[in-house]
């Protein structure tokens, strides 16, 4: 089931847009699926300015190691330092504990042109 409340990248990252605040950022069970068992995870230091569409860390699974991409511009307000030591975070919980960073995001409106739930949907042949 994807999350309607979410917007989505083509490259498989979710947004979840506070009203003013940062938006948290992680990546999709699609994703965390595709990729198998995740062992370890790389992410940028809280003050790193973020492009979209550039890479902000990776995700290294039992399969691969695989970029994670910024779906919006801005600077990292915080990262989930638990995933220093449970990686699989992403695997059990991908939308909640498993989340990624937060970015304060230099434009709002920019979540806003991401995937909805339904376009994420038809990209992923999920329902």
């Amino acid at each position: 089931m994807i999350p309607e409340d979410l917007r989505y990248t083509s490259e498989h990252e979710w947004v979840r847009a506070a009203n003013g605040g940062p938006a948290r950022v992680g990546i999709t069970h699609y994703a965390q699926d595709a990729l198998g068992d995740i062992v370890y995870v790389q992410l940028p230091e809280p003050g790193t300015a973020v492009s979209a569409g550039d890479s902000l860390g990776e995700v290294e699974s039992t399969k691969s190691v695989s970029e994670i991409y910024a779906p919006v511009t801005g600077t990292v307000v915080a990262r989930n330092d638990a995933l220093a030591d449970e990686p699989e975070l992403i695997n059990s919980d991908p939308y909640g504990s498993g989340w990624l960073v937060e970015i304060e995001p230099a434009d709002p409106e920019e979540i806003d042109d991401l995937l909805d739930a339904q376009a994420y949907g038809e990209l992923t042949g999920a329902e």
